[in-house]
């Protein structure tokens, strides 16, 4: 899609980050438009459980076409119970070959607490070196944050949640409402 032809959205922040045996995923609440905040609460960050296995996802981008997505890959993760590597290739396969799917405009970081990973339209499945992840407008501000925080006292939330606070500070796209959600120990 054309810069002309995008409507303005600017994504949000999210970040994943493993320290010990907790992964925390936490994203802001903001949607903007343009040079407008439309929403600040909104919830980007969720809690799957397919079958009764864990998974938390959080997403930046478009809303409808995160849903979308969120929806697939629980459908992967259903067809292939505890195997969120298998079920996030499957779903990257099926968003760029997919007509349809490859309209979407959004990005995922997803874990089930032992593995973490950031899935793209472009067929991507990254699994972030450092154990940090992060995407959306306020991304890098929120990962070259969390990597400073990694070697301190501060557990995954502490990271996670001091990172985004920085994210926030910096990027006029992302606010301090958090939702946070932590899975593994």
């Amino acid at each position: 899609m054309a810069d002309k032809d995008f409507p303005g959205w600017h994504g949000t922040t999210i970040i994943g980050v493993r320290k010990g045996d907790h992964v925390v995923v936490a994203g802001d609440g903001q949607v903007s438009m343009g040079q407008t905040v439309m929403k600040g609460t909104a919830r980007k960050v969720r809690r799957l459980s397919p079958g009764g296995y864990d998974v938390v996802a959080g997403f930046a981008g478009s809303t409808a076409d995160a849903f979308a997505l969120l929806e697939r890959l629980e459908a992967k993760l259903e067809a292939t119970p505890g195997q969120l590597q298998r079920a996030s290739v499957e779903l990257a396969k099926d968003w760029r070959t997919d007509k349809y799917l490859q309209k979407l405009e959004a990005m995922l970081i997803v874990t089930d607490g032992k593995e973490l990973y950031v899935i793209t339209g472009a067929g991507d499945v990254l699994e972030p070196e450092h154990d940090i992840a992060a995407i959306g407008s306020g991304g890098n501000y929120a990962l070259a944050a969390a990597r400073a925080l990694i070697d301190t006292d501060l557990d995954a939330e502490g990271i996670a949640r001091k990172a985004m606070g920085i994210a926030a500070d910096i990027c006029v796209y992302t606010n301090g409402n958090l939702t946070v959600e932590t899975i593994g120990g």
